[in-house]
C-alpha cells in the first residue's frame, strides 16, 4: 500500500477515481506541438478525453458536443481542429455534412480502430505518429491526394435539386445566361 496500489483490489488508490488522459512524451515534446496554438493544444486535450477502449476514429469536434465542454465559439474550433489536421495531430476518418453529419476523427498518436462508417479510403490514409516531422513530410502528399479524390467525390454523389420555392423556372439555357453581356441599368449610370 506504500505506492498507492491495493494488491487485492488492483486499483491505484494515489488518484482520484475515474479514467485519465494518457498524452504520450513524444506528443508533448515534438517540435509540431510547440508550435501549435493554446486553443489547438486545448482541444488535442478535448480529443484526448473522449478516447476511450476502441473508439479511435469516431471523435467528435462539433459545436454541439464542444459547447457542453466549455467551447462557445465556432471560429476558434475550427482554427485550433485545422491547426491539429494540419500539425497532423487528428485526422478526419469521416467528413461531416449539413444538417445533420458531424465529421469523425482519430488522434495518430494511437492506431485507427477498426469501425463501420468511415468515409473511403480513410483507412489507407491514416499515419500513426503523423505529428512527427518525418512522418509530416512522407504523408502529406498521400493525405492531399485523397483529400482531392474525396472532395471530387463529394461532388459526384450529391446532385443538386432545386427546391420547390421557385415558381417560374428561367427560360433560358444556362449556356445563353452565362454568355449574355452584364448591363447597367439606366439610373445607375446618371440617366434618368
Amino acid at each position: 500500500m506504500a505506492n498507492g496500489w491495493n494488491k487485492n483490489a488492483r486499483v491505484d488508490t494515489s488518484r482520484d477515481a475515474g479514467g485519465f488522459v494518457a498524452l504520450p512524451w513524444a506528443v508533448l515534446d515534438c517540435p509540431a506541438y510547440s508550435k501549435l496554438s493554446h486553443p489547438a493544444r486545448s482541444l488535442l486535450i478535448e480529443f484526448a478525453r473522449q478516447f476511450v477502449k476502441n473508439n479511435n476514429g469516431r471523435l467528435l469536434a462539433s459545436s454541439s458536443y464542444l459547447r457542453k465542454r466549455g467551447w462557445n465559439s465556432p471560429d476558434v474550433i475550427t482554427r485550433a481542429k485545422r491547426d491539429l489536421l494540419e500539425a497532423g495531430f487528428i485526422f478526419e476518418t469521416v467528413m461531416g455534412h449539413r444538417p445533420n453529419k458531424a465529421s469523425w476523427y482519430a488522434v495518430t498518436w494511437r492506431s485507427l480502430d477498426d469501425l463501420k462508417g468511415y468515409d473511403t479510403g480513410a483507412k489507407e490514409g491514416f499515419r500513426r505518429g503523423a505529428y512527427s516531422a518525418a512522418a509530416m513530410m512522407k504523408s502529406k502528399s498521400t493525405r492531399d491526394e485523397l483529400y482531392a479524390k474525396w472532395h471530387d467525390a463529394g461532388k459526384q454523389n450529391a446532385p443538386l435539386i432545386p427546391s420547390d420555392g421557385i415558381e417560374h423556372p428561367l427560360i433560358a439555357s444556362s449556356t445563353a445566361i452565362a454568355r449574355s453581356p452584364p448591363s447597367t441599368p439606366a439610373v445607375a449610370m446618371g440617366e434618368e
